[in-house]
């Protein structure tokens, strides 16, 4: 496209004019001029002197040599006229083809071009448009030529802060061992309880800092994943991916009683029954069924049977602690079983569906103040709350806001605190939040606590201290974890497990002592006996590590967590089965005396049920 403007101002032949491949000059004379718009190179005056190119021919100029007839009056004139014409024709000046580019100006061009194109941060720097040899004055302060150094700067990857350190004060001592024991042993005025030195001595910050590993007890031939004490705290019952049920001393570390459960799939949880003197415990596993196993008072085991058979795996099962014989389950099926052991069918309360969609369950836990009221948690980032009198409808469901659209997340358990009144729910590969049972907005959560990472198995959580003062959970690093519930603040971490996850917790129920089990096949017992106050050094870089890896992990594809672990214990199992069944095949060889049944149970691996006691 031509510039008008610009071609008005240069002493271009006008269009009128024959082209003769002459002009005028100002006394009359006339001054060779090239043909066909070819440019003339300049001297220092800025007068045309020879044409650019070597090639010209004679038709370019009548002569082929430069004539200065003109006075020295008409020279300057015409100097002083040219160097006007050229300050205001600043773009073009020295230019005769009106829409002609130097070679320069071609090369910005493209540069330009490509820079659009590919990196936008690439250095723009506009060349003069003054012909080759001409220099302008205005080009050394021409802000053109000034660099703009922060765009050529290589930015900084930002460094995001992965530690999740609440920014709350760290919590204090607010317990004094002398003073508590001075007063036990003068005694306490009629106002207070007779066991407050057990409740104050059990919540101190002192007891949980000072935890440290007891011993290990060994018997089980696979991951233990279940514990629970008896109301006493006398006894502790485990349950493994070995079928087996075991009973413990935990105090000497020794097995009281072993038998099997009956089930063909891995034991998920194992419980005695409250005010049965330890009679009775009862199990479910990933086969789906829950079983109750009745002990005699001589200690060996009678017998199991099955009371009720989910059509998923049975994860978890929770008691009325008011009643001997009634209990909860629930499955991946999404069912919620009723079961009383003084009937022979179990009822079914109800199917947990959201959206019309059938939800599977992990976790089920009844209300220890209300007995009516339980919640469950599954493939769902809800936890609902349901009333046994009204089983056909949601009391309550719990989320937090901004988990409300995100699909990918599941509750993998859940607790009530001693009262009733709070509510914990652990989420895969997120963190745990602590509802209060009472609100009406359930997208609010009171307490946030960060840094484990729950995402390679199904991870537990619970309280610790007699009024649930705290909050403990494993983490795929192999950690155990203690938050102070106020705070926020992690107050101690301890590895709980070699093989890399700590799934369950039990803590003690009158005494500040806690048994843990993971992917190890044994269980270990923690007291706090420690004599040196918990070293925390390392708990910044470890927890940010934590959060760094799980944040890393949200931004990749993985298949569902829950998938992942169902064929990871599968392959354990068939592992395990595999292992048993070569080492007891030379004893089946030479045994002929096996029933039908227990021959079934050798192919798949499992040996007959039996119940030893030790």
């Amino acid at each position: 496209m031509e510039s008008t403007s610009s071609s008005s101002k240069r002493s271009t032949k006008p269009e009128g004019h024959e082209s003769d491949g002459s002009s005028s000059n100002l006394d009359g004379n006339s001054v060779c001029e090239p043909a066909n718009g070819k440019r003339l190179k300049k001297d220092d005056s800025g007068i045309n002197m020879i044409p650019e190119s070597d090639n010209s021919d004679a038709s370019d100029c009548a002569d082929n040599s430069v004539k200065y007839a003109m006075p020295t009056d008409a020279f300057d004139e015409t100097r002083r006229i040219h160097t006007d014409e050229s300050a205001r024709d600043s773009n073009d000046s020295g230019n005769l083809e009106s829409n002609s580019m130097t070679e320069s100006e071609h090369i910005v061009a493209e540069e330009h071009a490509t820079n659009a194109e590919g990196n936008p941060t690439t250095i723009h720097k506009k060349a003069s448009r003054n012909p080759p040899g001409i220099i302008n004055s205005s080009d050394e302060d021409s802000d053109d030529d000034i660099i703009d150094i922060e765009k050529v700067k290589p930015k900084k990857r930002e460094i995001k802060n992965y530690d999740p350190t609440p920014n709350t004060p760290r919590p204090k001592h607010n317990w004094s061992a002398p003073k508590s024991i001075l007063s036990r042993q003068y005694g306490y005025s009629s106002k207070y309880s007779p066991d407050l030195f057990r409740y104050n001595s059990y919540g101190a910050l002192h007891m949980v800092e000072r935890l440290e590993l007891m011993y290990k007890m060994k018997k089980h031939d696979g991951c233990v994943n279940a514990l629970n004490f008896n109301t006493t705290g006398t006894r502790l019952v485990s349950g493994s991916d070995d079928l087996h049920v075991i009973i413990w001393d935990w105090t000497i570390s020794e097995p009281v009683l072993e038998y099997r459960s009956g089930h063909q799939a891995n034991v998920f949880q194992a419980k005695f029954m409250p005010l049965s003197n330890d009679s009775f415990i009862v199990t479910c596993a990933r086969d789906g069924a829950v079983r109750l196993g009745e002990l005699s008072s001589e200690g060996v085991c009678k017998g199991t049977r099955k009371l009720a058979q989910h059509k998923g795996s049975a994860h978890k099962l929770s008691l009325q602690m008011d009643s001997p014989h009634y209990f909860l389950t629930c499955g991946e099926d999404a069912a919620v079983f009723g079961i009383d052991l003084r009937q022979e069918k179990h009822n079914k309360l109800l199917v947990c569906k959201n959206k019309e969609k059938k939800v599977p369950l992990y976790t089920i836990f009844i209300n220890p103040h209300r007995s009516y009221e339980f919640a469950v948690g599954g493939r769902s980032q809800y936890v609902k709350v349901y009333d046994t009198r009204f089983p056909d409808r949601v009391c309550k469901d719990f989320c937090p806001e901004h988990l409300v659209n995100d699909n990918k997340v599941n509750v993998t358990s859940l607790v009530y605190n001693y009262t009733g009144t709070e509510i914990l729910a652990s989420y895969n590969d997120e963190d745990i939040y602590l509802f209060d049972a009472a609100e009406t907005d359930t997208s609010k959560y009171v307490h946030r606590y960060k840094g484990h990472r729950n995402n390679q198995t199904v991870k537990g959580v619970n309280f610790f201290g007699s009024k649930s003062e705290y909050i403990m959970s494993g983490s795929d690093c192999g950690c155990i974890f203690f938050w102070e519930k106020q705070s926020e603040h992690i107050v101690k971490y301890m590895y709980g497990d070699e093989g890399g996850a700590v799934n369950c917790l039990e803590q003690h129920p009158t005494m500040p002592v806690l048994a843990t089990s993971g992917l190890d096949d044994d269980i270990k017992i923690w007291v706090p006996s420690c004599e040196d106050p918990p070293d925390l050094s390392n708990l910044k870089s470890h927890i940010s590590r934590n959060m760094q890896e799980r944040d890393e992990d949200h931004h990749r594809d993985y298949p569902d967590a829950f998938v992942d672990q169902t064929i990871w214990f599968l392959m354990q199992h068939l592992s395990r089965s595999r292992r048993r069944h070569l080492e007891g095949s030379s004893e089946r060889d030479d045994s002929d005396s096996s029933t039908s049944s227990d021959d079934e149970m050798e192919v798949s691996g499992v040996s007959a049920p039996q119940c030893n006691q030790s």
